[in-house]
């Protein structure tokens, strides 16, 4: 796995899916606040004048020449809960990512937040 400060040299590089199909360009990444290693990568999706950006996981994400190439879809991730381009990720709206993707979500025992934005 790259490390969280390695893979923000890659932002505005393409991130591609598992078929090698383009789906957008990477931003951001948030790592997970247990481990603080990377565990999501926010991806600009959408036409020209009406930008988002959808979360992916980095688990399984490989690097290439140029790209950013997740184990998901294109699909499943321009289908994923977005934020607007300056947006902030609500706190409430953490568990409905992870579930997205059939992932486990446990926030901290006292309702921390489980992804934060590097």
């Amino acid at each position: 796995m790259f490390e969280a400060g390695d893979i923000r040299e890659w932002r505005g590089h393409d991130v591609v899916d598992d078929n090698a199909r383009k789906i957008g360009k990477l931003e951001s990444i948030y790592v997970d606040t247990v481990t603080d290693g990377p565990s999501f990568a926010t991806v600009t999706v959408g036409m020209p004048t009406r930008h988002r950006l959808v979360f992916v996981p980095l688990a399984g994400a490989t690097v290439g020449p140029g790209y950013l190439k997740v184990v998901y879809s294109k699909r499943l991730v321009k289908e994923a809960p977005s934020i607007e381009i300056d947006g902030v990720l609500p706190v409430g709206d953490e568990a409905a990512i992870f579930a997205h993707y059939d992932l486990a979500y446990k926030p901290g025992a006292e309702g921390e937040r489980r992804l934060a934005r590097r």
